[in-house]
């Protein structure tokens, strides 16, 4: 979850050069923004998880504001988001935030067609625990008017880190499984338009 909200945090970032001709402000294209998190639980059964929830905004400063709303998960099992809801993020209006700021000067002169690559950092928060975020972000001005950012490389990131792992073995235990991995990948896929 940290490494998804971090690569989409990443991406707005990334986007903010790119489209920051001026003194411009980006904002995500919800539609077409997504997070996408990997878990194998019971040691032999791989799935892919999503957010589609996940708003944004990179202003001239470079400063980037990432939000994801948390009750937008989507596990392919109505339960489990509702398990997941409960027990991990604990609320039905939880939200993750990601606050950064990247620099503009690598891909503000991207012209439509093509793409660079930027590293970024910034804060990940989420169920009340802070965390540091790294990415490698792709970046390609896809037109005049929009950005597509995605993380140039999968993310891992921990339960111990983001805070969750209680909510992770309450899901183990209602589901009666034996394990459910604990680090998991993270990929961001983004659109900014201005």
């Amino acid at each position: 979850m940290k490494t998804l909200v971090k690569t989409v945090a990443a991406m707005m970032m990334l986007a903010s050069p790119v489209l920051a001709g001026g003194h411009e402000k980006w904002s995500a294209v919800e539609a077409e923004s997504v997070i996408a998190f990997g878990s194998i639980k019971g040691n032999e059964f791989g799935e892919v998880h999503t957010f589609d929830g996940v708003t944004g905004k990179v202003n001239e400063k470079g400063e980037v504001a990432v939000s994801i709303a948390l009750s937008s998960i989507e596990t392919n099992i109505d339960i489990r988001n509702e398990r997941m809801i409960e027990h991990v993020f604990k609320a039905a209006d939880a939200k993750a935030q990601l606050n950064g700021e990247i620099d503009f000067d690598e891909v503000h002169d991207l012209k439509v067609g093509d793409t660079t690559v930027v590293d970024f950092e910034g804060v990940l928060s989420l169920v009340g625990v802070e965390a540091d975020v790294e990415a490698e972000l792709f970046v390609a001005r896809i037109a005049e008017d929009r950005v597509l950012v995605t993380t140039a490389n999968m993310i891992m990131l921990s339960t111990e880190d983001l805070g969750i792992t209680a909510g992770v073995d309450k899901l183990k235990e209602l589901a009666s499984l034996d394990s459910i991995t604990r680090v998991t990948p993270v990929t961001v896929r983004m659109v900014f338009a201005k």
